[in-house]
């Protein structure tokens, strides 16, 4: 028979290794308040521009999610970049230092639009929207949580949704 503190304790184990506890975690990217991240949002300038931060996962081809200014974080869409018209900004030698995705999580003012067309990224199996980079610049290099205070972050599987 197997006792129930046992088994709670196993589950919980479980949950916690797989990292797919929710809320009953805590997350590993840091960052404001959800409504501290909400007026961040709230305060931003309208204009024609994009928000974007950087989500690199090993293997995978997209860049990461863009949203609209005063937009919320869960209306963001993941994307691959087209660099006819500008490199995006860690695409450097990728055998030298720094290393590419070193800007994993940056948030970026992004210029540039979405072409309609969509793309294949292979090692991720996802059809994805194709956003033409035209320029950026850095907003902020800690922004913390994109989607929510419990996010967890993994360099090499794909951990962050819109939810």
């Amino acid at each position: 028979m197997i006792r129930p503190l046992a088994l709670s304790s196993a589950v919980l184990a479980a949950l916690l290794l797989c990292q797919c506890a929710g809320p009953l975690g805590t997350g590993n990217m840091g960052g404001p308040t959800e409504d501290g991240r909400k007026a961040e949002i709230a305060a931003e300038p309208k204009g024609d521009y994009f928000v974007g931060r950087r989500y690199y996962v090993q293997k995978t081809r997209f860049w990461g999610y863009v949203r609209r200014p005063r937009e919320s974080w869960n209306r963001a869409q993941l994307v691959l970049m087209r660099e006819d018209k500008k490199r995006t900004p860690d695409r450097l030698p990728e055998n030298g230092s720094p290393a590419y995705g070193y800007d994993q999580n940056y948030e970026y003012k992004l210029r540039g639009y979405f072409t309609g067309k969509k793309a294949y990224d292979p090692n991720s199996n996802q059809i994805l929207p194709e956003f033409m980079l035209t320029g950026y610049e850095v907003r902020n290099r800690q922004p913390g949580w994109l989607f929510r205070p419990d996010d967890r972050y993994d360099s090499t599987r794909i951990t962050l949704y819109p939810r």
